[in-house]
Order: C-alpha cells, then sequence, then structure tokens
C-alpha cells in the first residue's frame, strides 16, 4: 500500500500549501519520467548502433563472368541431361580459352568418406614426377629441394622420412598405405603412378568428388574412355549427379549409365 498523504481542507494556507507541493511533485515525477524516457531512448539508440557494428559485411556479388563465357553458357541448356558422347563434343565447341584447358568430373554421391583407386586407360595430359625415397631424396628433403609430386616409401624407411611430416603433409606428400604410396615393392607402386593411376576421395566436409580427366585436346574417345573408367570405379550406383565441365567452360549435368 503507498504512502498516505493527509489532506487538511478548510485551512486556506495550509491547503494552498498542499497544492504547491502536489504540483511540485507532479512535476518532478513529469521531469523523472522524462529522464527516463530519455536515457531509455539513448540505450535504445546504442543498441541499434551495436546490432548494426555486428552485422556481417555485406558480402560483395558474385564476380560476373566475362561475355565470351556468357555467349559458351547461352550454348549450354540447363534443363538438359547429356549423353556423355555429346558433352564432350560440346565442351570443345563452347571452349573459348587460349591454353589447353583441363576436363573434370563432379560427382555428387550418396556419402562421405568414399576413397578408391582407378587406373585410368589413357594419360590425363598431367606430367606427374614420381620419387622412391632413398638418402638422396632425404637430402633433398632436408635441403627444402622437393621436386617430385608423390613420394613413395618402403615401410621400412617410415622412421626417417617421419621428422619431415610437417613438411610433407600439408602438401599432400607424405607417404601413406592409405593412398598407396608405402608399399613393400616401391618400383612397382611408382611404376603404377607413373601410368596414370589415380587415387580418389570425397571431399573431407561433402559427399562431393573432383577428378580430372585429361586435357581438352585429347580426343574425344579418349576422354569418354577415363571418364566412364573413373565412374565405373565410383560406381554408378553411388552417384547421385555428374557433371563434366573444362577448366573455364560451363557445366554439363551428365547421363548416368546403370551398372
Amino acid at each position: 500500500m503507498g504512502k498516505v498523504r493527509t489532506r487538511f481542507l478548510g485551512i486556506d494556507e495550509i491547503e494552498e500549501q498542499q497544492k504547491k507541493e502536489q504540483k511540485e511533485r507532479a512535476e518532478r515525477k513529469k521531469m523523472e519520467s522524462g529522464a527516463e524516457n530519455e536515457e531509455e531512448n539513448i540505450d535504445e539508440q546504442k543498441a541499434d548502433k551495436k546490432k548494426k557494428s555486428k552485422k556481417s559485411v555485406p558480402v560483395s556479388s558474385a564476380k560476373k563472368h566475362g561475355d565470351k563465357y556468357a555467349k559458351a553458357k547461352k550454348q549450354v541448356d540447363p534443363k538438359a541431361v547429356y549423353k556423355l558422347t555429346d558433352a564432350i563434343e560440346l565442351l570443345k565447341k563452347i571452349s573459348f580459352a587460349k591454353f589447353d584447358e583441363s576436363v573434370e568430373l563432379h560427382l555428387n554421391v550418396l556419402k562421405d568418406g568414399m576413397r578408391g583407386e582407378v587406373s585410368l586407360p589413357h594419360s590425363t595430359g598431367r606430367t606427374v614426377r614420381v620419387a622412391i625415397l632413398d638418402d638422396a631424396v632425404l637430402k633433398e628433403i632436408e635441403n627444402g629441394k622437393i621436386e617430385f609430386d608423390i613420394l613413395i616409401a618402403h615401410p621400412s624407411q617410415m622412421p626417417k622420412i617421419a621428422k619431415y611430416a610437417r613438411v610433407l603433409g600439408p602438401k599432400g606428400l607424405m607417404p601413406n598405405p592409405k593412398a598407396g604410396t608405402v608399399s613393400p615393392e616401391p618400383e612397382k607402386a611408382a611404376e603404377k603412378f607413373q601410368k596414370g593411376s589415380v587415387r580418389w576421395k570425397t571431399e573431407s566436409k561433402a559427399p562431393i568428388i573432383h577428378q580430372m580427366i585429361g586435357k581438352l585436346s585429347a580426343e574425344n574417345a579418349k576422354l569418354e574412355e577415363n571418364a566412364k573408367a573413373f565412374m565405373e570405379s565410383v560406381g554408378y550406383k553411388n552417384i547421385k549427379d555428374a557433371y563434366i565441365a573444362a577448366t573455364m567452360t560451363p557445366s554439363l549435368k551428365l547421363e548416368l549409365a546403370s551398372e
């Protein structure tokens, strides 16, 4: 219950005094209320300012492709599903780059963690430098000289190379049994990689596989055979969608064969 204030009626001076005090209290409350509202406004302004400062920086719009890409894209039906033979022919038709583009497969698969190995029937056109670990190669690594794309090691040599894991690991060059680069027969393993053996796996955080299958200048039939060999290795039953593209071209959705 609030504070009770006694009101004396009939005594002019006291009544006048009480009216005056009542008026002052009303004015004081009005001022206090105004101050509170002002503080609330200030607080709201601060909150809005803080909220705006926390907003993420607007992401700039994706980089627009040039006129040549736009022209190439007009020749691709976005709703079409192309046969592999027709897709390869179309890639060569719409290519506009001045260099020999790589041809790549992009597969959406049913699950992540998939991996495998396949020997493509034809070269991808990429020169692969394969080295077999020995004392000379160890010396080069120690001196910071790395002139190989794949390093093959005998299991007995793994203790020697272990101290260079921090150098080779981030580059994907550390010999690994799962990758087939640790072998009791390193010469045979090296020959396999030089012939075009490809080890594939899904991305670390997504069920997607990307793989180069050749250069655009290669014969259509060879590109087609490499593509088929790779998709067979993954397993058509495991592939949800397949796309083929060259380095600078739009991608084409592929018709999937049944195993």
